[in-house]
């Protein structure tokens, strides 16, 4: 499928740097099957679902994974950055370096001098192999918690491009860049749909007598790469680590059941439990590593509604949109968005998609 189908120009003005406050005062854009559109906000969500129904929810939690810092080839030291993407292994991440041409097998690496957690004032890898997808293997000399501590005092939230290309990474985004319910650390990226919620709106989903599951997948530095490709079949999707619980497939399976609706709170709770769903609909436990790239045409397994911020054009996740609602339908919901100014991104505002048939 050629990626040009899933272009649209997008005004600068569209792109939101700062979240909406309070979180669940962002707007909402209601995407029925048969294209009907309903401007909404946030805190409407009750309403829209029923008693019943099954909120799932990505638990991932944030770590500051951009490093800054510098290569290392006897006296001579270069400029570097590197934003962690997965862990490898309890000394190892897999990383995207820039400028990566100044980086070879072998290098030492220096991140966040004067560093306190680290005894030699510094965060310090050696970098091993770059893979086929552009990531370098960084083995670090710390391990386990030591390093996560060494990486929590160096890094910075290593926030999307379109904004980071706007303005700095500052204090507010240590909280802004997190859900409410971030529990198990090691995202690179936030699951931005749930940026949204507040205890206010999870009263109110309370009272609906709408559930709330919460699975982990532990999101990528790969969400934020371009699609170079010019067809999908050609493009490469970096794998991201996610776990669904026993306890978690069975309630969702009896959710089904009872004829309730699983509601997938972002695509990246919705690619973990398409990931971890047979063709009949069945969830299983699951838990490992997943590629899963989903663009029209798709059989969805699991989800039967999607609650998600808007995406860039030529994205991966605006053709799983596209997939799960319809191509048409979904340029003419963006187009709407942007003629009613509504705002984009991982900042922006919000839609609820219903599954095309």
């Amino acid at each position: 499928m050629r990626v040009d189908l899933f272009d649209f120009d997008l005004p600068e003005d569209n792109i939101a740097l700062r979240p909406a406050n309070p979180r669940d005062s962002a707007r909402l854009l209601s995407v029925k099957p048969d294209g009907t559109l309903g401007d909404l906000v946030v805190r409407d969500l009750p309403s829209l679902l029923r008693p019943g129904d099954a909120l799932v929810f990505n638990d991932t939690r944030v770590i500051p994974a951009q490093l800054e810092g510098w290569r290392i080839r006897g006296e001579n030291r270069s400029r570097i950055s590197a934003t962690l993407h997965m862990r490898a292994g309890p000394d190892t991440w897999l990383a995207f370096v820039r400028p990566a041409k100044r980086v070879s097998e072998g290098d030492r690496l220096s991140f966040g001098e004067d560093n306190p957690a680290c005894d030699l004032g510094s965060l310090l890898a050696t970098a091993g192999p770059r893979g086929d997808g552009g990531e370098f293997e960084l083995r670090f000399d710390l391990s386990g918690p030591a390093l996560d501590q060494a990486i929590m005092t160096a890094g910075h939230i290593p926030l999307p491009p379109y904004i980071a290309s706007k303005r700095p990474e500052d204090e507010r985004d240590r909280a802004d860049y997190q859900t409410i319910y971030a529990r198990e650390e090691g995202a690179v990226a936030a699951p931005t749909a749930g940026l949204h919620f507040t205890p206010e709106l999870f009263a109110a989903l309370d009272a609906r007598g709408i559930s709330r599951h919460f699975v982990t997948l532990h999101v990528g530095a790969g969400t934020f790469l371009p699609v170079k490709a010019d067809d999908t079949d050609d493009h490469r999707m970096h794998s991201e680590i996610g776990h669904v619980s026993e306890e978690v497939a069975r309630a969702l399976n009896e959710v089904r059941a009872r004829g309730g609706r699983i509601v997938s709170v972002g695509t990246t709770s919705l690619r973990l439990l398409e990931s971890a769903a047979s063709e009949d609909g069945v969830i299983h436990p699951w838990s490992g590593a997943t590629d899963i790239f989903i663009t029209p045409g798709y059989a969805f397994r699991a989800v039967d509604l999607l609650m998600t911020n808007f995406h860039l054009p030529r994205s991966t996740l605006f053709m799983l949109v596209s997939a799960f609602s319809g191509s048409e339908t979904m340029k003419a919901a963006y187009a709407h968005a942007i003629e009613n100014n509504y705002r984009f991104y991982s900042y922006g505002d919000s839609s609820l998609l219903e599954r095309a048939p």
